[in-house]
């Protein structure tokens, strides 16, 4: 147990230690600002990320973003009017990612459309989202694929 403790406390993951095994953090509340969205556990420690890393929450409404239900193991979110989860594990993660390529490409070509990028790839562009801002890893083929699409935009735009 010291092992997986110290592992995931060293990947900015909080626990809780008892006698039947490892507890992570319990979710108490929910909030947003413009561009955050906030997190409050039950031992009152606060944790936000960028609202823009969950594309389906940025676009919805006040309602939609306060209509939401925690699990009943305090681990999860749910937004059954927008059909989005979320994991607690995704606010406690808080170091910025180590050679995040698909965030440092967003971050070098700020024009680029994560939607447009995301359609050309077929997959959903919170995910992609979830990538850019090193929420989810990429696999190294999904990596050389947004790589590809990238390169293919290039060479229509040169062909223009």
């Amino acid at each position: 147990m010291r092992i997986i403790e110290k592992s995931l406390s060293q990947n900015g993951i909080n626990v809780l230690m008892t006698k039947g095994g490892l507890n992570m953090e319990k979710i108490k509340n929910v909030w947003f600002d413009k561009n955050r969205i906030y997190m409050r556990t039950q031992s009152n420690k606060t944790f936000s990320r960028p609202l823009e890393a969950y594309p389906e929450l940025m676009d919805a409404t006040t309602e939609q973003r306060n209509d939401y239900i925690i699990g009943d193991d305090g681990e999860d979110i749910r937004w059954e009017t927008i059909d989005a989860d979320m994991h607690i594990s995704s606010f406690l993660e808080t170091s910025e990612p180590k050679n995040n390529e698909i965030g440092e490409l967003f971050a070098k070509y700020p024009w680029l459309n994560v939607s447009e990028v995301a359609r050309s790839l077929n997959i959903n562009k919170s995910l992609l989202a979830r990538y850019i801002y090193g929420i989810s890893k990429p696999s190294e083929k999904r990596v050389a694929e947004i790589k590809e699409a990238l390169h293919r935009f290039g060479k229509e735009l040169l062909s223009a």
